[in-house]
């Protein structure tokens, strides 16, 4: 009891000679000085309710929490994602894993490494013109989709999904790659294609208005995949490891929190960063990504979800050789941000 007296009473005297600043004591009403935070600029492949967890870790403070002020930039497809993070316009890149091996060989001496996993299942869905309700994928067979951008993890996945099915998606139906990532609903809305492939809230959109239907999830057929990772240059990382750490504990506390909370808590959350839909609809959305088991609890990118990858990459013919795990990927901040 001694100790601690005299201890205050040597932290007050050394404050009063202006030697010391005390816990408590920084701007004379008792509060503590507010923690200075760091600029992150963050570049998502897109804005969508599906990257949830992202979301929550924003509304709820937990980037703050870690030193961070997190500016969040929407690069609207993975090609412009990587593009601003390879010139460093971004600190950080959320998008598919597969820009990381596309640019592996032609940034040999600082390329893209992934250090966090977000999603575990595709985020998209099929829309009909009508409803279907014991579709099977055999019934695409002679039909017209509006697909994803060739190369990227839409298009590939669903195509993934047809071979499964024992469809070739060269020639047993005729998938439209020519419109830009999000316009594909307004297409479909104005009468292209007897299917389109979308994202929310396009799919739900597309409901509301009555001109579409959702019949099936590629998620949920596809089963797990690596669809989207953070990643950044060697170079940031290396400069940066405590940053890096931060951005993903508070990753991982939105990702906690997913995991214990109910759709429609999730949606007040996130409400904020979709003004533009309303809350029954972001719920509708979260309940639909909840029930399919979109997210990992953790963030850690195993080595088997990079190859299963490499192996949808390869059947796409977009991967011209195998890239090693090793470098692409780190698990050291994900094992690190578990509770």
């Amino acid at each position: 009891m001694k100790k601690k007296v005299f201890s205050l009473f040597l932290c007050v005297l050394l404050a009063a000679t202006g030697l010391v600043a005390c816990k408590g004591g920084s701007d004379g009403e008792g509060n503590a000085p507010a923690k200075e935070l760091t600029r992150v600029t963050l570049n998502e492949v897109a804005h969508s309710i599906f990257y949830a967890p992202q979301y929550v870790a924003i509304e709820e403070g937990y980037f703050a929490e870690e030193g961070i002020d997190l500016e969040l930039v929407t690069g609207f497809g993975a090609d412009k994602t990587m593009t601003a993070v390879l010139s460093g316009e971004a600190d950080i890149g959320f998008m598919g894993s597969e820009a990381s091996i596309y640019v592996y060989s032609q940034n040999p001496d600082d390329y893209i490494v992934n250090f966090a996993q977000l999603t575990q299942r595709a985020g998209n869905f099929l829309v009909a013109r009508e409803p279907m309700p014991d579709f099977t994928w055999e019934d695409l067979k002679g039909s017209n989709v509006l697909g994803g951008r060739k190369g990227g993890m839409p298009e590939m996945v669903f195509e993934y999904v047809l071979k499964k099915n024992n469809l070739d998606p060269a020639a047993d139906l005729n998938i439209d790659q020519s419109i830009d990532f999000g316009s594909t609903a307004a297409a479909f809305s104005g009468g292209q294609g007897d299917f389109t492939v979308e994202f929310e809230p396009g799919a739900s959109t597309l409901e509301k208005e009555g001109v579409g239907h959702v019949v099936a999830s590629v998620g949920v057929d596809s089963g797990y995949v690596p669809y989207t990772a953070y990643s950044a240059k060697q170079s940031y990382m290396a400069e940066n490891p405590e940053l890096i750490q931060g951005f993903t504990n508070a990753l991982q506390k939105g990702m906690d929190y997913v995991q214990n909370h109910t759709p429609e808590e999730i949606a007040q959350v996130i409400a904020p960063q979709f003004e533009e839909t309303d809350l029954e609809t972001i719920t509708t959305i979260v309940t639909r990504y909840y029930e399919q088991d979109t997210w990992k609890e953790d963030l850690v990118f195993e080595e088997a979800s990079f190859t299963l990858l490499q192996d949808i990459l390869d059947e796409a013919g977009e991967l011209e050789e195998r890239v090693p795990y090793e470098d692409l990927v780190t698990t050291e901040y994900a094992k690190k941000a578990l509770p």
